[in-house]
């Protein structure tokens, strides 16, 4: 090289250029033709080469195609000289390096279109025939360029679209395809024709529509005709990454959305993508590319794949998982707990480690290849760019990171039955005795319904109607689901439930094959099948949250009710202006929560107050949000944030809700506006409506507004004014009880102070203790009449819960004028324990009581969970302490207290 231009850099410029230029041939070979470029690179080598710069490099017009395409090249190679540069001397990170590279080919291809879309006499501009609007070439970028992660060398995937056929406007007429056709080809030329000054980018079209076979430009009819009746499987994953780069995107991504996302969850993915996959691998091992790091076992593409196939299954439910970011999708695994922790540090860490390995692979002579070098040149070239000082050492690191990616990608999309023998069914291929007696050995007390019911389900019109994969999963499923039914205490019970949930999902085929696909779920759903009716219940008739069963952390993360609410309103926002997409978000998020409380609760991980706690504050969210959502789209509002509170009552009040509780709401506001009543009883309605319709996914809660000022004929709202002059003038006794439990829940929280303030005025008032004890005795009596006292009732029977919240509302309207502290609402037990302090019952009766009251709730927690009538035998342990309480209501009630 003594007659190289590469002798003239300055010594400061041959220093900072040094790890670059011992490492790239193709940037030797770009500072040998243009010396003042390497005097540029080593002047700003500390600066990345912003997107402004690219365009303040291009910003001149540039009268011929060949004027321009020189000028792309240079423009490219003064970015890849920097590039090159910063990331061998460790300027730059991967995501520099990837962003600078997306931007390089995003500009390029702007001012190419820009350049070939000019006005032309002749033809004119392309006018839409529905529209009669000027049509624009959308660039769609796809792959990397699309995720915005392309890297150095790489060719950039494209596919053409127009938004509607229609013909040019000038003398010369042309079909809009035939006009964006040839501005495709001539932008093409642009960038890919290889000149004295080289290239942009290599263009690849082959993912348009019918590929290589496909017209080169596609109209959005005719690509969403083609999405509709020929896309396939490997598409969706293709397009994950589509984006436009120019025109419509809105317009686009209304055609391709629906085509890659289903609505609900997609477990079919996984073969799917276990094919495409399958595919690729026997492509490598066929042409003896074992090495290639993006292709080949634990290569880049494996890391994509696991990133992908979750988006297939869960984007069309969860907008956040539509990103095209590979990191950012892995950070998203994380946070979703789809991903365990330590797993997305491994894939995280070989990704970047493979991707900067990528590059130094393509710094070599700026080839598009990701194989490993075979000559021992490259090779030591490639250890030291990595940071390793031989290539037995490089390769010990390279090896772990792809052995790890294996790992965790072949546990993720293992067949789970590939090599499973499917277990036999009992009533296939064996007479009606034998299939008896194996029903009888496993465990089933009534073998003959077990065999009816099953046949009745493969010989039932919608087992006939179903798609044959349908079938041919949901017969797969059927002896694991007999087998692990067996295991039960009450396999019959279990198996019964379980093949409800069957017929239920038979035509959804996501569904059956997520239980395909994790038989362990089968194990995790047998036993919440087994263990309760009311859960069953409730899966079958929302089989979405069968997703949850996946998740490890289900029996083991304790509900952070801020941290949801941050995701539940961030999930919200993507649906802004569709109420029913956000009604559905509302429910979907809700039955999410009482589920994996229930399943918690069923594994004994919840004392039943703790649990009544999390479901009230489960609720609590719900309203809250609810509010939020209801008050931005109610026409004529007046203020940002609404002055209106709601009030929980009775079971909501008192934190003691159940899984089917229903919500007694007051609603309040304190608002000078002059129409404030009309609006915020408008408000209210609103909120009722949002949380009872029924759509597609439910219903939130019922709700119950009776408790308000002068019940079902009172105002739907009442001001803090017109409340606190109803209590202290017109309320019956029986008000003030229900007062009692009475708490802000959501809402105005100055509001939710005022009353509070005059529920503990009105408590505390004293009052005639005899009255009082006539007046409560009076409404039990009247309850009697509509619920008698039955022995095996546990709410209404005589020492019962009814009973029991009675005596502790009277005791705080009677006393809380001596003793303020009972009109706290810390729950009946709390509160029997304050009264026996106080000397206002004896002790051992509170305690019994107590008990009383917690068993009783237990038992109908019970009850409720497995939906059944409690027998009269089943309250004989809580004998003595029903005794006590029904002893404390006569020494409350019935015994002269003067």
């Amino acid at each position: 090289m003594a007659d190289s231009p590469m002798t003239e850099l300055t010594p400061q410029t041959t220093s900072l250029l040094q790890p670059a230029l011992a490492h790239s041939r193709y940037l030797e070979r770009v500072f040998t033709h243009h010396p003042a470029l390497a005097e540029e690179t080593a002047e700003q080598i500390d600066l990345p080469f912003y997107r402004a710069d690219m365009l303040a490099r291009l910003a001149e017009p540039y009268p011929t195609d060949h004027d321009l395409k020189r000028a792309l090249r240079l423009l490219r190679q003064a970015v890849m000289a920097r590039l090159i540069a910063r990331e061998l001397s460790n300027r730059c990170s991967l995501e520099e390096a990837v962003t600078t590279v997306s931007d390089l080919a995003e500009v390029t291809l702007h001012k190419a279109l820009q350049h070939v879309s000019q006005p032309d006499e002749r033809y004119g501009s392309p006018i839409g025939e529905d529209s009669g609007n000027v049509q624009e070439l959308i660039i769609v970028g796809m792959g990397k360029l699309g995720g915005r992660e392309l890297n150095v060398s790489s060719d950039i995937d494209l596919i053409f679209i127009y938004p509607e056929d229609g013909e040019t406007s000038g003398p010369s007429k042309l079909s809009n395809h035939e006009y964006f056709a040839r501005i495709g080809k001539r932008l093409i030329q642009l960038i890919a024709d290889p000149t004295d000054e080289g290239f942009v980018f290599r263009v690849d079209m082959r993912l348009r529509p019918f590929g290589e076979s496909g017209p080169l430009v596609t109209s959005f009819a005719a690509l969403e005709n083609y999405l509709i009746t020929q896309g396939r499987e490997w598409e969706r994953y293709a397009w994950i990454k589509g984006r436009a780069l120019t025109g419509d995107e809105d317009g686009l991504m209304a055609l391709v959305t629906p085509f890659v996302y289903r609505k609900y969850l997609d477990y079919g993915a996984f073969q799917s993508m276990r094919e495409l996959h399958a595919q690729i691998r026997y492509e490598v091992m066929r042409t003896d590319r074992a090495d290639n790091i993006k292709l080949g076992p634990g290569g880049i593409r494996e890391i994509e794949f696991v990133c992908q196939v979750f988006q297939l299954i869960r984007g069309g439910r969860y907008k956040v998982l539509r990103t095209r970011s590979t990191l950012t999708m892995l950070n998203e695994l994380e946070t979703w707990g789809i991903l365990m922790p330590e797993q997305v540090a491994h894939l995280r860490a070989a990704y970047v480690f493979l991707r900067n390995l990528e590059h130094r692979i393509m710094y070599l002579d700026d080839a598009q290849t990701q194989m490993l070098p075979t000559n021992e040149e490259n090779r030591t070239r490639i250890a030291s760019s990595m940071g390793f000082a031989n290539w037995e050492d490089f390769r010990i690191a390279l090896d772990a990171h792809r052995a790890i990616v294996t790992v965790h990608f072949d546990q993720i999309f293992e067949d789970k039955n590939g090599n499973t023998p499917t277990p036999a069914a009992p009533w296939q291929d064996n007479g009606e005795d034998a299939c008896l007696q194996l029903l009888a050995q496993r465990g089933f007390s009534d073998p003959a319904e077990v065999r009816r019911r099953v046949l009745a389900l493969q010989s039932g019109a919608r087992y006939q109607q179903m798609p044959d994969r349908c079938r041919r999963r949901l017969d797969a499923i059927l002896p694991a689901l007999t087998e692990t039914a067996a295991r039960y205490p009450n396999p019959d019970q279990t198996l019964a439930r379980l093949l409800e949930l069957l017929e239920a999902i038979s035509r959804r085929e996501s569904y059956l094959a997520l239980l395909a696909e994790h038989p362990k779920t089968l194990q995790s759903l047998a036993g919440l099948y087994s263990a309760s009716s009311w859960l069953s219940s409730f899966l079958t008739h929302h089989p979405i949250l069968l997703d949850e069963l996946l998740d490890p952390r289900l029996l083991e993360q304790l509900p952070d009710w801020p941290a949801l609410g941050k995701r539940l309103r961030e999930e919200l926002v993507e649906h802004v202006g569709d109420t029913e997409a956000r009604m559905d978000v509302l429910r979907i998020f809700q039955h999410t929560q009482l589920f994996r409380l229930a399943a918690q609760d069923i594994a004994g991980l919840w004392p039943l107050e703790k649990l009544s706690d999390q479901l009230s504050a489960l609720a609590d969210l719900i309203l809250t949000i609810t509010m939020e959502q209801v008050w931005l789209e109610l026409p004529g509002h007046h203020r940002e944030v609404p002055r209106l509170t709601a009030i929980g009552y009775g079971k909501l009040g008192g934190k003691e809700l159940g899984y089917a509780s229903d919500l007694d709401l007051v609603f309040l506001y304190n608002d000078d506006y002059p129409d404030a009543g009309e609006i915020y009883a408008r408000f209210a309605r609103r909120i009722i409506n949002w949380m009872t319709t029924l759509t597609s996914t439910g219903v939130l809660y019922d709700i119950d507004l009776r408790l308000r000022p002068n019940g079902a004929s009172g105002l739907l709202v009442s001001s803090v004014a017109a409340f606190e002059q109803y209590q202290r003038e017109s309320a019956w006794e029986w008000e003030r009880q229900a007062l009692t439990r009475a708490r802000y829940c959501a809402g105005d929280h100055a509001i939710g102070e005022q009353f509070e303030a005059i529920r503990e005025a009105i408590l505390r008032q004293p009052r005639d203790a005899q009255k009082l004890r006539a007046e409560v005795v009076t409404m039990r009596a009247r309850m009697l009449e509509t619920h008698p006292a039955k022995e095996n009732d546990v709410k209404h029977r005589r020492g019962g819960l009814v009973d029991i919240e009675f005596m502790v509302q009277y005791l705080i309207l009677a006393h809380a004028h001596q003793f303020p502290q009972l009109t706290a609402n810390w729950g009946n037990i709390a509160l029997l324990g304050m009264a026996a302090e106080y000397g206002l019952i004896p002790a051992e009766l509170a305690e019994h009581t107590r008990n009383a009251y917690r068993e009783l709730r237990r038992l109908q927690h019970a009850s409720r969970l497995n939906e059944g009538v409690l027998e009269t035998s089943q309250f004989a342990p809580l004998a003595i302490e029903i005794a006590a309480a029904q002893a404390l209501w006569k020494l409350l009630f019935e015994e002269d207290r003067d």
